[in-house]
């Protein structure tokens, strides 16, 4: 299993703003889209960073709600982890679990092809699981 087979089932919808949008303008569109990260995109369109729930959290935390006003670039992570959509599933699951994230962008030669989220990945693994399961036990059935 890989990436790709993740967004052909969930869409390649991507949710993006800019590094000058402010934090409020941020957390509206994370509000409306019920989505808990959002990726910045430069003028090139190319990714200058992630910007997630925690990072505004942390933002209104050490500045109080002056910190809504503060533009997305200045609270976004700018260290953004990619995967490309060959990559496994079980290799995004350790990336994420190793790195620990819960978004990570999809690329394609350097453009933004779609995000996935640690829940993605669990509920692939569950169905993964199931599958499996289900396979030994029509395989057990019919051997006995």
């Amino acid at each position: 299993m890989i990436v790709e087979q993740i967004l052909n089932d969930k869409g390649h919808e991507v949710i993006t703003l800019r590094a000058e949008h402010t934090l409020k303008e941020a957390a509206e569109l994370l509000d409306t889209k019920k989505i808990g990260a959002v990726v910045a995109l430069g003028v090139d369109d190319r990714i200058i960073g992630v910007l997630s729930e925690r990072d505004i959290v942390r933002q209104v935390a050490r500045l109080g709600a002056a910190a809504l006003d503060m533009p997305v670039g200045s609270a976004m992570s700018r260290a953004v982890i990619t995967v490309y959509a060959a990559t496994p599933i079980d290799e995004a699951l350790q990336t994420m679990t190793d790195r620990r994230i819960r978004h990570l962008p999809v690329v394609n030669n350097e453009r933004l092809v779609g995000v996935i989220s640690i829940g993605d990945l669990v509920k692939w693994k569950i169905a993964e699981t199931e599958a499996e399961a289900n396979a030994m036990k029509s395989y057990l059935s019919a051997q006995f």
